[in-house]
């Protein structure tokens, strides 16, 4: 609607709007969206926003849909941001919250991407679409898919969860099992495509999916009384929801609807795959990828990320950090979550909490923060991984 072009989050080169992308033309990094907010503020206003529809396309004017019969919408966004007082007791903390991400359409976050991306897929003309996937997004695309009528061609771990493999299928996706890791589908993705004319949709390969994210940073500020919070703790695979937040949080600045003031971002990994936390503690600018990555929160799954270098910049700009936590400690904590609060988080998710104590117990968290954890996903995804 109000996109003025493209351009490369590392060379900065231009690449014109309204048009099929995927990485950059020049340097081969992912691509942002811009948008002319000084025309978009003329109908994008604050007070204007109570009346419009609980969903994410509240936020139309800084989304990149032109044509409104091209949105592919199952409802997606304007997930609640509850306040976690019980467990918040336990910890000692009173502003303690979760933005439960796992009442979006298909159980997770990733419907606001794939939303997105499905609805630009449709608008710019394309029929089939493909993604490597750890279960989530490829649950969230072949819904979307199916909703457009476009073709969804997915790769998945053998392993993944049940949940994710029955739900591609049952919607119609076409599905392909790989014996490795999502690593090892996205290469496969990569070289059938041409030859199969799909359209890449993997995370940060195309430029909507993080418009789609970005809008749990509109929903969070507006939830917030338009102030951010002091800490958000996110799961990190990708690490789309991360950047996103980020790109929303310097739109709303923009648009005048916020101050300077950023949070502290956390980035959370599992131990057994976690290239950020280890390029953040050894000052690097990308992460290495991890040789053999192993752990039951398969969304964490993801041994190199090609916005590593993106989500870096912004821990450290936010003053904020990289924690890893066990799978034991991960798989706890969503019955503690749960037991506490009545929300039956992923693992991906739960692995917010123990994150969260380590940091308190270094006092890089006080235990009077505004501090939100997200909860990506539903623990219903993953009942053959938490009754094992």
């Amino acid at each position: 609607m109000n996109v003025t072009h493209l351009s490369c989050s590392a060379c900065a080169s231009y690449h014109a709007p309204n048009q099929l992308h995927n990485l950059c033309t020049q340097c081969g990094k992912p691509l942002l969206v811009h948008y002319d907010l000084e025309r978009a503020a003329a109908t994008f206003r604050k007070d204007h926003l109570p009346a419009r529809p609980a969903s994410l396309w509240r936020y139309q004017e800084v989304l990149p849909v032109v044509q409104a019969d091209n949105i592919v919408s199952l409802g997606e966004g304007w997930t609640p941001l509850l306040h976690a007082q019980r467990l918040g007791e336990q910890l000692g903390m009173s502003r303690l919250h979760i933005k439960d991400e796992s009442c979006n359409p298909t159980g997770s976050f990733k419907a606001r991407g794939m939303a997105l991306a499905v609805s630009m897929a449709k608008e710019l003309g394309v029929k089939k679409l493909a993604v490597p996937s750890a279960g989530n997004a490829a649950g969230a695309l072949a819904a979307y898919a199916a909703r457009a009528g476009l073709e969804a061609h997915i790769f998945m771990p053998a392993d993944v969860p049940l949940a994710n493999r029955l739900e591609c299928e049952r919607t119609g996706a076409h599905v392909t099992l790989v014996d490795g890791l999502i690593t090892d589908c996205g290469r496969l993705v990569a070289a059938r495509k041409e030859y199969e004319g799909w359209f890449d949709v993997s995370t940060l390969k195309e430029p909507y999916r993080l418009e789609g994210k970005k809008t749990m940073g509109y929903e969070l500020a507006e939830q917030c009384g338009w102030s951010l919070p002091d800490v958000i703790l996110y799961p990190t695979g990708g690490g789309t929801g991360l950047i996103g937040m980020w790109k929303a949080f310097d739109e709303m600045e923009q648009l005048g609807w916020i101050d300077a003031r950023r949070p502290r971002m956390v980035s959370v990994q599992a131990a057994g795959c976690a290239p950020i936390v280890h390029a953040f503690a050894t000052g690097a600018s990308h992460g290495a990828e991890i040789p053999r990555p192993h752990t039951v929160a398969s969304g964490l799954r993801v041994p190199a990320a090609i916005g590593d270098f993106i989500m870096l910049d912004i821990l450290r700009k936010s003053g904020g950090t990289a924690v890893s936590v066990s799978d034991e400690e991960l798989l706890a904590a969503v019955g503690e979550i749960g037991s506490t609060e009545g929300i039956f988080p992923a693992p991906e998710g739960a692995a917010c909490l123990p994150a969260l104590k380590r940091l308190l117990q270094q006092g890089e968290v006080k235990q009077d923060d505004l501090v939100v954890l997200f909860n990506t996903g539903s623990g219903l995804k993953y009942l053959d991984v938490l009754s094992a």
